[in-house]
């Protein structure tokens, strides 16, 4: 969006639009919701077309317009906020590009409904979502399996609280299906909860007090340094190199600190795309096992290899809580994860997820289930991952500066930042910012894969990164 805020007290600019947006927005007495998105200009940086357009942009990421959703016409616009037509038009032929909007003559100005048979406009590099599985339709699979659950079970029995760690059921199926990266997993040491980042709040809530340290990779997942600044624990930032977490940094740091945790993502490291080695993974759990340091695992991408890696709680499963979500495997709607705790700690845990959300979604766990029994999440991560193999390979050719294993969902660009110019080219980008623990250095950019619609869209998208990153991009 625009950049950094500033007073604008004195502005008269954001005086005259703000008062024009209290007469658009407002129709005796009650508010328009069609022009209350303009308030958000007033919030804004950047030539006057640009805040438009952005505002409204903001508007759709944030829920507060909907796809088909009338706004209001270019000359009402200028008329009643009080800027020139010219500016609005501007204004709306951007956002036009971004494809937010859609024009029908004689009708008006719409919200645009995105899919990814008529994908357009901004290309969304920043959010880390599977591809769509090559060969595969899930909406068909989710209308096959929702049908084949309400045919067998009691809807009452769906639409009930469920306490616990989860059926039996469940847990055998989470056991079978980390089983790659696990081995076999006693069914009791599974907790099935709603999504990775509600599992990784539990766990800083079960493990750690206010003023405890833990160790975290010098750039890592957003919503665990969240958590715990909000937990009021001190991050400790670890270094990385090619292979993650740094032994040698990681026994120094563990003596100076007496950390109480270490959270880590051993494979496609979120954001750097490193993935331990075996060697690697064992000197990680020698060094915490030695120094008696509890390990929270975030597998969130370790399903994805063809051959997956050895879970460091296969290694150590007396000292790690490993963490896998299927968000990233099969889809973000079916939120969902497992975690298989030490031995004897499970129903320790579950009372404290459940202190936080008391279960996940009984219908959403119901076709998870169903699909790893009947063998139809083992189809779906298959397809998910020959298209981020096909999208990977277009990344290496298009950035080879990038980095990331060949089934990784993202990569890093290091030394990369986010351009300025990167919007008005259609690309949404997050640079290092976004995940840097206290103290960490250097610069780079995670490039998300998946989330375009068609890889001919990731295509022009990282074609236009290439122009925008290629006069800065350097080692680091």
């Amino acid at each position: 969006m625009g950049g950094p805020s500033y007073n604008r007290g004195n502005d008269p600019y954001i005086a005259h639009v703000m008062y024009g947006y209290r007469r658009v927005a407002t129709t005796k007495g009650s508010p328009n919701p069609a022009a209350a998105w303009l308030r958000r200009i007033g919030a804004l940086d950047g030539p006057a077309y640009r805040r438009i357009a952005d505002a409204l942009e903001a508007a759709v990421a944030e829920g507060e317009l909907q796809a088909g959703d009338q706004i209001p016409a270019q000359r009402e616009v200028a008329r009643l906020v009080g800027i020139d037509f010219t500016t609005v038009t501007r204004a709306y032929a951007l956002a036009r590009e971004r494809g937010l909007i859609e024009g029908t003559t004689g009708r008006g100005t719409f919200i645009r409904s995105r899919t990814i048979e008529n994908e357009a406009g901004l290309v969304d590099l920043s959010m880390n979502l599977p591809p769509p599985p090559a060969g595969l339709n899930l909406a068909a699979l989710l209308r096959e399996t929702t049908g084949a659950i309400l045919a067998r079970t009691d809807p009452a029995t769906l639409m009930a609280y469920h306490p616990g760690a989860g059926s039996l059921a469940q847990r055998t199926a989470g056991a079978a299906w980390l089983a790659p990266a696990l081995g076999p997993v006693d069914p009791a040491r599974v907790v099935v909860a709603s999504g990775a980042q509600t599992t990784l709040s539990a766990l800083l809530d079960h493990l750690t007090a206010p003023g405890d340290a833990i160790l975290a990779e010098a750039f890592a997942y957003p919503g665990l340094l969240a958590t715990a600044a909000r937990r009021g624990l001190r991050v400790i930032a670890a270094p990385l190199d090619a292979e993650g977490l740094a032994p040698d940094a990681l026994e120094r740091l563990i003596a100076e600190h007496q950390p109480r945790l270490l959270c880590c993502t051993p494979t496609f490291q979120n954001p750097t795309g490193a993935t331990m080695s075996l060697e690697r993974r064992r000197a990680i759990i020698d060094i915490a096992r030695a120094a008696g340091v509890t390990i929270i695992e975030d597998d969130a991408y370790g399903l994805l290899p063809a051959a997956p890696m050895p879970a460091l709680a296969s290694l150590w499963p007396e000292g790690v809580f490993h963490v896998a979500t299927t968000a990233k495997a099969l889809s973000p709607g079916l939120r969902l994860a497992y975690v298989v705790a030490p031995p004897g700690q499970a129903e320790g845990f579950a009372a404290a997820l459940h202190a936080i959300a008391q279960m996940p979604a009984p219908l959403m766990a119901a076709v998870v289930t169903h699909w790893i029994r009947g063998g139809v999440a083992a189809r779906v991560l298959a397809g998910v991952r020959e298209e981020a193999v096909a999208r990977r390979a277009l990344a290496a050719d298009l950035l080879p500066a990038a980095v990331g294993g060949p089934e990784s969902l993202h990569v890093w660009l290091p030394g990369a930042t986010a351009s300025p110019a990167a919007r008005e080219r259609g690309l949404a980008l997050v640079g290092a910012d976004a995940f840097r623990a206290p103290g960490a250095l250097g610069e780079g950019l995670r490039i998300s894969l998946g989330a375009a619609g068609k890889r001919a869209m990731l295509s022009r998208a990282l074609t236009e990164l290439r122009v925008l990153t290629s006069p800065s991009v350097h080692p680091v």
